[in-house]
């Protein structure tokens, strides 16, 4: 038994034997005496190979026990203990052994170390079942990390070498095992630094090995293992990069790329590998930065088969949703740690120096479009870059790069880039486009394109067809030469423009012709109804392309249906293209006949019998299953109901519109009455027991029962506007609560968001007594509901049950109404249920909806912290702008509040609650100029006056707003102005009066110049001068102090008045006289300020007469009426100091040209500017034609005395009142105006400074003064008033302006620009004057006439020239007759 004992003893591994000895009590010199006993023991068993075993496999016992005495020990011997650690001792033996064998066999112990190391790990490698792969099994793992660990021990004693270790391993192993090479470099016993760097053979196994590894996916079950591979793979990604082998990584990413499109786990191991926080750890900045740029520029380059054809053809296949998702991963993970303007750069720097793959670079630019907001802005910059470059060198690579851009960008959707089509027409639709230098750069377009139309996709050629690129009238027939080419094309691929919508996005994909057809009436009903004119595409359309509109729009339009009892916009539009005669009869007829008879049985009293009887039956049996509380039963009897629904009310795909609110079918009616009354009901009944969040799904059922028929939902949605609008004030508590629990459960339904808002949004009303008390019940009913329905939600998940307009009703109309409620209550608020904490506050805040005191239900629901959470949430915040909507459709004389009330309120939300409260919630940021231009637009853009009669208000139209708020927050507007002018604000940022000035000038940013922005641009200024009135008008004039003086500046204003106010003044060309008497004493004001007052004035007059011309005929027009009123301010503020002298100068020209009206004997003409002059004479004759014989001895005289710019100018103010006549269709006395422009043409003959004065629209001619004093439309419509003028004077005046230099020029280019009017629709006809056509054709024989009688030398050639260009288009004949001259011999000198 004792041999057995002793040999089992000797089995036992060394570390068992050490922890044998564990329980004794260690003393301070058992280290060295166990340290001798085991070399001892060692000396008598030598086995070294087996010694790495055991490091390798220790004993959990005794590892236990070891801990034990590590437990035990005391602080003096730490130092024993340590040494006495089983792996350390076992390291120092293992080293001792390891130089022992050395010194026996001859050879160096780092040679022996390496090759038991060698063996070892050959033993642990070759235990894999699968050969297959590429990893080692956790156990494997485990014992290979043991193994690292006993060899970092063998490293400190200096037996072992690791260089000797890779040098035998890679002279046996052609293949490194990566993993291996992995823990090498983790246990910094080998680095990869040092094994890429030293073997030079790397690139023919490195590339293999990641393949292989990348490729092979771990089981499942082997977590572990996975993550290993991950970090393996990183690691050996991220010392690549920054070695100089980083070349290596180059055929791993061409591996990728040829393998991207099967999307298979390899590629996206990869993808997951090149992640910049998991290989950036170990690499600087600029290294993975050259790293990654180098691997975009691979990307780009790799494989550059596809041809620019190609990616015209192939390029709608190549966005983010339908490129492989391999490739957009490995873009957004190279493009990560670039900024968007050095991608762009970056990919701009491969196309200009290297073939690429177009569709690498194309999916890239789609990703970064996708994944990044800020690359639209900075695409667009390069797009614009690239077009510059290429029409400034005509390069056709970087114009053929910029379309293929811009296209791609277009074909991921407007939300991420503008549509082809947007682009289309802003880089080359208008005069400023990059074609329009000159005539080599259309030629270089048109050619581009003509090239690209055997491979176009056909929507860009519709584009290109419908929206061509902008060509002067002269070289319209080489755009006429590609558009052939393209319709050509279209032709080939069954394509035609069409059939194509009105309002299609035709870059985008396109839909179903029928579809199509529907979006384009119900966007043109639209129109119609916001315009009240049917729109020009529709008017188009009609003409140019009337296969479409006959046989797709006019039949979804005159779809029957039943007529409502009040004609909807529909309606009208309808009844608004008969009366255009773009109906044809029989269609409309049948139209009327088939709606007739739809709406006979929609009203048919044998369709409304039985099943509407079943249906109540069905609906009292619900109620009482609910009442019974028999729940199962209850929801079977909705499926019941909505069975009955179906029959009763089909399902149509058409919904109603909103306007049909008011023409419900009866038997829809009924249905939808006996709906709303048996919910009510039910939630009476279902309430009686238990609170919303207690009840079980009743109502979500019932709502959603209605969801499935879209047509009875909608009549559900319009029968409650109707209730709202007309019968709320009969409604009872009763019926509060059951449609406020309806409206709360049609929001957590989400039917359609845009419905649901609008039905809330436009239905509770709040502009009278009346309708806010209403408004605040059903709010606060309809919130508490969804409060106690949804108590243990978050706030965010409280959006389902709570309706946001409801809630944005309450925080406007409890501050309102209960002036306690502007008071924020310190801590938590409230008193009792009302803190905090919920508990039992859902249930208890539905109880008090019930109870008599509605007064205590809303501020006990406003003090409620889950009311106040919802605030947090932005779509649950009452802005600023939405606070003023609404004050501004309170009706003042039926307020709830008296004048001083309403004042108090209004200051208190304008100073104490919007101005300091953030902008992000809605607020001013404590900004007074924020308070100020939310003000300043509110009062200049009331509620329409549809949004008003909701309520049937009796309030004054425009923008007086005698029945609304209006002038309140006019007042505030005052308020706040005058605060400025008194305190600091006013002399920081130029001053209050040129930031209002700034804001008006925003609102009046240029637009198209249609009819319907001409007259929103009107609208706005009137508005703006109604303001302005209200306003002190010295804030808009500045003193600044220039050379030790003060001085006045109001350029901004003279800036405002030339470039706004004249484009809204009526032909006649002044300003109001309200406005000019205010502006004026505003600059009285201000020179007061100043140390010389009358100097000042004089020096602005000045300035205005070159610079605003219109403030000064103005002043001149209405000074009769504002010399009083000036004279009158100017002796209170400077007292006993004369009249400033260019108003004395202004009232001296007037009472020069009284005294010619009564006396034409000649005095002599006051000084001062030739436009007071001449303005002063137009006041004194224009006034009647008693004085006729008296103006025409004037104009003798002046013209003996050679005032010839008084003249002229005076001829200009007449002509424009001709214009405004004929304008005018109700102006009887055009004839008067026509008189005395004749008179002065007459006397202007044989000058020709008038006629350079009506060509002053001519980009090539700087205006002149006088014409800055009317709009541009009245500019434009010059050339028609003169053409009007000169075709009716006498044969001999005609001889005499021949004569004249420039008169020929000039006439036949008015004769051109009116027909153009002509052609364009905006030529002026009036009942008084002659038809159009009959105008241009005698001015057109008049043009002929007098260019036959003209000498080939009355224009030089390049004149007839041009002339004969500019005709050629408009009208041939005139062309004709004008190269004629171009053919006629000529002296060689001339």
């Amino acid at each position: 038994m004792s041999l057995q004992a002793r040999r089992g003893s000797q089995k036992r591994p060394f570390c068992s034997l050490l922890a044998g000895h564990g329980l004794k009590k260690p003393k301070p010199d058992d280290g060295e005496r166990l340290q001798e006993a085991a070399v001892q023991l060692l000396e008598q068993n030598q086995n070294l190979y087996s010694l790495f075993q055991e490091l390798q496999n220790p004993d959990p016992c005794g590892m236990i026990c070891f801990q034990n005495m590590e437990q035990n020990r005391n602080p003096e011997q730490n130092q024993a203990a340590s040494d006495a650690d089983p792996l350390n001792v076992a390291g120092l033996l293992v080293g001792s052994e390891l130089r022992r064998q050395a010194d026996r066999r001859g050879v160096s112990v780092g040679a022996v170390s390496v090759k038991t190391m060698l063996d070892r790990l050959e033993e642990i490698a070759g235990r894999r079942e699968d050969k297959l792969r590429q990893m080692f099994t956790s156990s494997q793992r485990v014992q290979l990390q043991v193994l690292l660990e006993a060899s970092k021990l063998l490293l400190c004693q200096g037996v072992f070498c690791p260089r000797l270790l890779w040098a035998e391993y890679r002279r046996d192993q052609k293949h490194p095992d990566l993993e291996l090479l992995y823990f090498l470099h983790l246990y910094n016993i080998l680095t990869l630094d040092y094994i890429i760097e030293s073997d030079d053979a790397v690139a023919s196994w490195l590339p293999g090995q990641l393949k292989a590894l990348c490729c092979w996916t771990p089981p499942q079950e082997e977590e572990e293992t996975r993550q290993v591979q991950q970090e393996v793979l990183s690691t050996v990604v991220g010392v690549l990069v920054a070695s100089p082998r980083s070349s290596v990584l180059d055929e791993l990413l061409h591996w990728f790329l040829d393998i991207e499109e099967e999307r298979d786990e390899a590629a996206e191991r990869w993808i997951q590998t090149l992640d910049a926080s998991l290989c950036g750890g170990s690499v600087s900045p600029e290294a993975l930065q050259r790293f990654f740029a180098h691997c975009l520029t691979q990307i780009f380059t790799w494989n550059p088969q596809l041809t620019v054809s190609d990616a015209v053809t192939s390029q709608n296949d190549w966005t983010v949703a339908k490129a492989g998702r391999c490739l957009t991963s490995l873009c957004c993970k190279l493009a990560v740690i670039f900024s968007v303007e050095q991608l762009l750069h970056h990919l701009q720097q491969v196309l200009e120096t290297h073939e690429v793959n177009w569709k690498h670079v194309l999916v890239f630019v789609s990703t970064l479009l996708v994944y990044d907001q800020s690359a639209q802005s900075s695409l667009s910059e390069l797009l614009c870059r690239l077009l510059s470059s290429a029409f400034g060198g005509y390069d056709l690579e970087k114009l053929i790069t910029a379309f293929l851009l811009a296209r791609q960008g277009a074909l991921e959707g407007a939300g991420v880039f503008p549509s082809y089509t947007d682009w289309f027409k802003m880089s080359f639709g208008g005069r400023s486009g990059f074609h329009a230098g000159s005539k080599k750069s259309l030629v270089f377009l048109l050619k581009f394109l003509s090239d690209l139309v055997p491979f176009e996709p056909p929507q860009y050629l519709k584009v290109h067809i419908l929206h061509p690129p902008f060509v002067p009238p002269k070289l319209r027939s080489l755009l006429m030469e590609y558009v052939t080419l393209a319709k050509t094309r279209l032709a080939d691929l069954q394509e035609s423009v069409e059939d194509m919508g009105l309002y299609e996005d035709v870059s985008a994909a396109g839909a179903s012709l029928q579809s199509q057809a529907a979006q384009d009436v119900e966007k043109a009903v639209c129109l119609f109804e916001s315009s009240g004119r049917i729109p020009a595409t529709v008017m188009e359309a009609s003409i140019f392309r009337r296969p479409y509109f006959l046989t797709r729009f006019l039949p979804v339009l005159l779809k029957p249906r039943a007529f409502p009892l009040k004609a909807d916009a529909q309606m009208n539009f309808i009844e608004a293209l008969k009366q255009a005669e773009k109906i044809p009869a029989a269609q409309y007829s049948q139209y009327v006949e088939s709606c007739q008879k739809q709406r006979q049985q929609s009203g048919s009293p044998r369709r409304s019998g039985a099943p509407l009887a079943v249906l109540q039956e069905q609906l009292q049996e619900f109620t009482k299953l609910l009442a019974a509380g028999r729940d199962p039963e209850s929801l079977a009897q909705l499926s019941r109901i909505s069975h009955t629904l179906s029959v009763v009310c089909p399902g149509s795909d058409d919904p109603v519109g909103p306007a049909a609110a008011s023409s419900l079918p009866e038997l829809h009616l009924k249905v939808v009455d006996l709906i709303l009354q048996s919910f009510c009901q039910s939630l009476l009944v279902a309430s009686r027991g238990n609170p919303p969040n207690r009840q079980n799904l009743w109502g979500s059922r019932f709502v959603c029962m209605l969801l499935d028929n879209r047509q009875l939902l909608s009549s559900v949605i319009h029968r409650l506007k109707d209730l709202f609008h007309q019968q709320a004030a009969s409604l009872k508590p009763a019926h509060i609560l059951g449609l406020a629990a309806f409206i709360s459960h049609l929001q957590a339904a989400q039917p359609g968001p845009a419905l649901v808002e609008e039905a809330l949004g436009s239905a509770v009303l709040t502009g009278s007594r009346t309708s806010m008390l209403f408004s605040v019940r059903l709010a606060v009913a309809a919130v508490s509901y969804g409060l106690c329905r949804g108590h243990s939600a978050s706030p965010q998940r409280l959006q389902d049950f709570v309706p946001r307009s409801l809630y944005k009703k309450l925080l406007y109309l409890v501050p309102r109404l209960f002036p306690e409620a502007r008071i924020r209550p310190e801590g938590q608020g409230g008193d009792g249920p009302t803190g905090g904490h919920l508990g039992d506050g859902p249930a208890l805040l539905w109880s008090f909806t019930d109870g008599t005191s509605w007064i205590k239900t809303v501020l006990h629901l406003w003090r409620h912290a889950s009311f106040q959470q919802l605030q947090q949430l932005q779509l649950y915040q009452l802005c600023f702008s939405e606070w003023l909507h609404e004050e501004l459709r309170v009706q003042r004389n039926s307020d709830v509040l008296s004048d001083a009330e309403r004042q108090e309120y209004q200051q208190w939300a304008c100073w104490e609650l919007y101005l300091p409260r953030p902008e992000e919630q809605g607020g001013c940021g404590g900004d007074p100029r924020a308070l100020c231009s939310h003000l300043l637009t509110a009062v200049m853009e009331p509620p329409s006056s549809r949004e008003m009669n909701l309520e049937n208000l009796d309030f004054s139209p425009g923008l007086s707003g005698t029945g609304t708020c209006l002038p309140d927050l006019l007042s505030r507007l005052q308020e706040l102005v005058y605060e400025a002018e008194v305190g600091e604000l006013r002399g920081r940022r130029g001053g209050l009066g040129d930031f209002l000035l700034q804001v008006v000038s925003e609102k009046c940013s240029p637009s198209s110049g249609s009819i319907s922005s001409r007259l929103s641009l009107e609208r706005t200024m009137e508005a703006w001068n109604r303001v302005l009135l209200a306003l002190p008008p010295v804030m808009f004039f500045k003193i600044k102090a220039v050379a030790g003086r003060s001085v006045v500046d109001c350029s901004q204003l003279l800036q405002h008045i030339t470039h706004l106010q004249r484009k809204a003044c009526p032909p006649a060309g002044v300003l109001p006289c309200v406005v000019t008497v205010h502006l004026l004493k505003g600059l009285l004001f201000a020179a007061g300020h100043c140390g010389r007052p009358a100097a000042e004035v004089d020096r602005v007059w000045s300035l205005m007469s070159a610079s605003c011309p219109l403030l000064l005929v103005s002043a001149v027009r209405w000074w009769q009426q504002i010399s009083p009123v000036l004279a009158s301010l100017w002796t209170r503020l400077q007292d006993g100091e004369p009249f400033p002298e260019q108003l004395q100068l202004l009232s001296a020209c007037r009472l020069w040209a009284c005294s010619l009206r009564a006396d034409p004997v000649l005095v002599q003409i006051p000084p001062g500017p030739v436009l007071v002059q001449a303005a002063s004479l137009h006041g004194a004759f224009r006034s009647g034609a008693e004085h006729q014989q008296n103006f025409r001895e004037v104009l003798d005289r002046l013209r003996e005395v050679e005032n010839q710019q008084v003249l002229v100018s005076l001829l200009f103010l007449f002509v424009m009142d001709f214009l405004s006549e004929l304008l005018d269709p109700q102006e009887k006395s055009s004839e008067r105006s026509k008189w005395f422009c004749s008179e002065l043409l007459a006397v202007l003959v044989n000058s020709a400074d008038w006629l350079l004065l009506f060509r002053s629209n001519e980009p090539d001619l700087e205006p002149d003064p006088v014409t800055l004093m009317v709009s541009d439309d009245c500019s434009r419509l010059m050339p028609w008033a003169i053409c009007s003028l000169l075709q009716q004077q006498s044969a001999a005046f005609h001889q005499r302006a021949l004569r004249v230099p420039g008169f020929l020029y000039s006439t036949t280019l008015w004769y051109l620009a009116a027909l153009q009017l002509f052609l364009d629709g905006e030529a002026p006809a009036s009942a008084r004057q002659a038809e159009p056509t009959r105008v241009l054709d005698r001015t057109k024989q008049f043009v002929l006439s007098l260019i036959r009688q003209a000498p080939a030398a009355a224009l030089s050639c390049s004149q007839w020239r041009q002339l004969e260009t500019r005709s050629a288009d408009l009208d041939p004949e005139l062309a004709a007759t004008l190269s004629l001259h171009l053919d006629h011999p000529r002296v060689g000198f001339l």
